[in-house]
């Protein structure tokens, strides 16, 4: 099993914690200090070295930060975990704050009246500190970069990772390192800059055509790189993760350097280099201003180019995705003849999907822990079960699963919602207003320049006119083979960078009741130039391509409520699921799928 079902989150030993912390930075007059959920690469998915935010709370999620005062100690969370949060940390000593309704300049301002907070600038962004500085201007607090308490206080720290990194072959990539190289290194010179510090391992694998082992979940390898305007490369890397091959396929142009030297290197660069504020560490740019170089702010050059997959890279997103769903559907097949027993629990129906994954023998990894929720545990967005928190799958609720698969030619990501016998009318309602949510977006049009700020709201109409709505973004990006979660384009209210052909992202509404049920469909999308339609301006617009092809219930679908476009979309995607999946399928998966999507 990818999956494992260990309690990873330990409320009960965050108070000592807490304590021990507060005691070291007592000893140097510090009034507080600010654990983050990144590491040194702000990577949403960190290595257990870089656990600290959950070791210090037991907060398991994959965003948030910890500010710890001498009296409060605020654990700053997202609407994805606000019900799970209450369930992981000590709410004895730790106080869940609503972010980023709530700011942490302000936060701080109201519960210190003068201080110094200290950080770990190798965990923080420029961008983001500089927020905070000016927050708190004014006020009696202030910030220092100091060494890490965590790190202090952790005396079985894991070891750093050393996973082994492996070739991503050209034919999948569909564009040579050595291109990609250039052509960023074009822009560069374009730009009059003599080189940019690369800090994301996504960034670097994509630029390199390499995979590593790091990071479960994700195929990246940590490390570092400095590219130069002749399209050079330094890249600072654990000599334990290149093997031969690797080394080979770097060639001439790329030098290998021990990660420990990175900052060495900072210091010791000259010139114009560019630092992505918003993702790399403070560290880099104070590395590189106690030697002789110039620090440009300016984008991490691999982000867009990454985001806007080439032919090659979409064409595998196809394929991975029919050969998923074939597994997906026959998961599904297997599922509604289990459900009726009453025997199934949540780990159960997670180790089944991953097995039907596993049969595919194209299997590299999961792309993140299965997400399986039953009755009241699908409320919780980002639920992980557990030994201690699995549930006997019940009667008359609803179950969702929000799970993927890691394959070499694409990463997938899919949620279905399935009805266990009679869940209401009520979870009908809402199953058909997410699902009319997911149409919009499906069918959606929009003049090219538009953000994904611009298309969410699309996704929110039909909860907003029934007063419901839901606490997280309608879709994030989807690398190749890559993080599940890459940016920059995103589906939110929070996204202003314009959508651009060759973008995937998932859409994904849903809707969840506290201690009820959760509710969320999600199917992959790729942007695209749209067709010209007759009688329409002589503009550009984008569209989106649906990826994923897996039924939905309908036997959670109010057909009543549905408009004729939408009830023919669905009807249209159900016979592109039977054309596109049947021959793959085994004959008792074939015969569920063919009327599991007859028409409504």
């Amino acid at each position: 099993m990818f999956q494992t079902f260990d309690s990873v989150a330990s409320p009960a030993q965050g108070p000592g914690r807490l304590t021990a912390l507060r005691g070291a930075l007592a000893a140097v007059g510090l009034a507080g200090f600010i654990v983050p959920r990144a590491d040194a690469h702000q990577g949403e998915y960190v290595a257990g070295r870089d656990g600290r935010l959950q070791w210090l709370t037991g907060f398991t999620g994959s965003a948030g930060f910890c500010v710890v005062l001498p009296d409060v100690a605020g654990v700053f969370i997202d609407g994805r975990y606000r019900t799970q949060v209450k369930g992981e940390v000590a709410l004895s000593v730790f106080t869940p704050v609503p972010w980023p309704e709530v700011q942490p300049g302000p936060w701080i301002v109201d519960h210190i009246a003068a201080g110094v907070i200290g950080f770990d600038p190798w965990l923080h962004t420029a961008d983001e500190i500089e927020r905070l500085e000016k927050a708190l201007g004014g006020s009696q607090v202030s910030l220092r970069s100091t060494s890490n308490f965590i790190d202090a206080i952790w005396p079985d720290q894991p070891v750093a990772p050393q996973g082994k990194a492996f070739v991503h072959p050209e034919t999948l990539a569909g564009e040579s390192a050595l291109s990609k190289r250039q052509r960023l290194a074009a822009g560069l010179q374009a730009a009059g800059q003599d080189a940019v510090v690369l800090t994301l391992p996504d960034s670097i694998c994509w630029l390199l055509n390499m995979r590593g082992a790091d990071v479960p979940k994700n195929p990246v390898v940590q490390a570092f790189a400095l590219l130069t305007a002749d399209g050079d490369v330094e890249l600072f890397v654990d000599p334990a993760k290149t093997d031969a091959a690797v080394v080979a396929h770097l060639g001439g142009g790329v030098t290998l350097r021990p990660v420990e030297g990175f900052a060495g290197a900072l210091r010791g660069l000259a010139g114009r280099v560019r630092v992505d504020r918003q993702t790399a560490p403070l560290a880099v740019a104070d590395e590189l201003r106690r030697g002789a170089a110039e620090v440009v702010w300016g984008d991490d050059p691999c982000r867009l180019p990454k985001a806007c997959k080439n032919p090659a890279e979409i064409e595998g997103r196809r394929v991975a995705h029919l050969r998923d769903g074939a597994a997906m559907v026959e998961f599904l097949a297997w599922l509604d003849g289990e459900l009726p027993k009453g025997a199934l629990s949540e780990i159960g129906v997670v180790t089944a999907l991953e097995g039907f994954r596993r049969a595919t023998n194209a299997l590299h990894d999961i792309s993140f822990d299965t997400i399986c929720g039953s009755g009241p545990n699908g409320a919780i967005i980002h639920y992980r079960v557990t030994e201690d928190s699995n549930r006997p799958i019940g009667q008359n609720e609803l179950l969702l699963v929000d799970s993927g698969g890691q394959y070499p030619d694409g990463t997938t990501d899919i949620t279905r919602t399935v009805a266990v016998g009679d869940p209401g009318a009520l979870a009908a309602e809402c199953y058909t207003r997410v699902l009319q949510g997911m149409i919009a977006i499906s069918r959606a049009r929009w003049p090219k320049g538009l953000a994904g700020r611009d298309l969410d709201g699309l996704a929110r109409y039909p909860l907003w006119l029934a007063g419901q709505d839901f606490n997280h973004g309608t879709g994030h990006g989807v690398g190749a083979f890559l993080s599940v979660h890459e940016g920059p384009q995103r589906l939110s209210r929070l996204s202003e960078v314009p959508l651009e052909p060759g973008m995937i992202l998932s859409n994904e509404p849903g809707y969840y009741r506290e201690g009820e049920f959760g509710i969320r469909i999600e199917n992959l999308i790729v942007v695209q130039r749209a067709p010209a339609l007759p009688g329409g301006d002589d503009r550009e617009q984008l569209s989106f391509e649906t990826l994923t092809f897996v039924p939905l219930d309908r036997r959670l679908i109010v057909v009543a409520d549905l408009a004729p476009g939408e009830r023919a979309w669905i009807d249209a995607y159900h016979a592109e699921v039977v054309l596109r999946l049947g021959s793959r399928l085994s004959d008792f998966a074939r015969a569920w799928v063919i009327t599991a999507c007859a028409p409504l």
